[in-house]
C-alpha cells in the first residue's frame, strides 16, 4: 500500500513505475512505439523518461525460439523506465505497445506501483538551486539556455510564434 502524502509544496499521484529492458540500438523505436499510446505527461513536460546503460545477461532455455545456450550470454541494453498514472487500461495499452515493438521473444517488463510527486505551481521560483536563477550548467539543453536566440527568458513571456 502507497501512503498518502499532504503537504503544501507538492502534490502525490499514485501510478506505476514501468522499467523494460531494450538494446541500446532499438531504444528509440520502442520510446516511440511508447509514446504513440501515452505522452508520459509529468507537470508541464511530456516525453517523460530515464535511460540507464547496462547489460542485459541471459541464457536461452529449451523450447523458445533462440535456441537454447549453455553459458549466459551478454547483451548491451537500456532500462527505459517511465511513470504512468493508475489507470489498467492505459497501462495495457502502453504493455501491447511494448510487445510489438520490442524485438524479443520475451521483454523484460517490470511494472511497480508507485507514487510522483508534481511541484505546486508558483511556489519556490525564486530558489537558486533552480537553473533559471543561476548560471547556465553545461547539461542544460540548448532551449533553456539564456542568449539563445528563440529562448525565452525567466521572468519575460514567450512571443514566439505558435
Amino acid at each position: 500500500m502507497l501512503p498518502r502524502l499532504s503537504s503544501d509544496r507538492f502534490t502525490a499521484e499514485a501510478g506505476y513505475r514501468v522499467m523494460v529492458q531494450v538494446p541500446a540500438p532499438e531504444a528509440a523505436a520502442l520510446r516511440a512505439a511508447i509514446l504513440s499510446e501515452d505522452p508520459l505527461q509529468w507537470g508541464d513536460y511530456d516525453q517523460v523518461s530515464h535511460e540507464t546503460g547496462g547489460v542485459q545477461r541471459f541464457r536461452s532455455l529449451p523450447g523458445g525460439v533462440n535456441a537454447a545456450t549453455e553459458a549466459a550470454v551478454e547483451v548491451p541494453c537500456l532500462e527505459l523506465s517511465f511513470f504512468l498514472p493508475d489507470g489498467a487500461a492505459r497501462l495495457e495499452r502502453v504493455i501491447r505497445a511494448i510487445y510489438r515493438a520490442h524485438p524479443y521473444e520475451e521483454p523484460v517488463i517490470q511494472v511497480v506501483a508507485a507514487l510522483r510527486t508534481r511541484h505546486i505551481r508558483g511556489l519556490d521560483e525564486d530558489n537558486p538551486n533552480r537553473f533559471w536563477n543561476r548560471a547556465d550548467a553545461d547539461w542544460l539543453p540548448d532551449a533553456h539556455r539564456r542568449g539563445v536566440p528563440g529562448t525565452p527568458q525567466p521572468g519575460t513571456e514567450d512571443t514566439r510564434e505558435a
